[in-house]
């Protein structure tokens, strides 16, 4: 959906600082991209836990808020499985369950290769605000 695309788009600011840009959402899904640049690495030349978080964390909130209504984290993990060290990272979060309060979601980030480099697991609470995707 291009409206959630370019809501995030404009609205986000720490993802546009950072340089994660949204690539798809729709209703319990989103997928997301981060070109690794020399700001996103840490002391031993591999990319920060923060920045792979921040980019699993972008693709979780669109998905999360894509049916409209304001959703906020309550809990959130991640587990690192591989080092990545340059290139592109993906993040694509799929809904796993919701109901009208609570909605849970596992994030997959991978590199250019689709080898999983960690798994971001996310609680929202869903709030009866909606969202002005426009």
């Amino acid at each position: 959906m291009d409206t959630i695309r370019n809501f995030f788009k404009e609205k986000d600011r720490f993802a546009q600082w950072v340089g994660i840009e949204l690539l798809d959402a729709s209703p319990g899904f989103a997928r997301a991209k981060m070109e690794i640049r020399k700001h996103h690495l840490n002391g031993l030349n591999m990319v920060h836990g923060a920045a792979i978080f921040s980019l699993a964390d972008l693709a979780f909130a669109a998905a999360s808020n894509s049916h409209g209504n304001a959703a906020v984290a309550i809990n959130v993990n991640i587990s690192y499985l591989k080092a990545a060290f340059a290139g592109t990272l993906f993040a694509e979060a799929t809904q796993v369950s919701r109901n009208p309060k609570l909605a849970s979601y596992t994030v997959r980030i991978t590199n250019e290769q689709d080898e999983l480099l960690a798994v971001f697991q996310g609680m929202v609470y869903i709030k009866r605000d909606k969202i002005d995707f426009s």
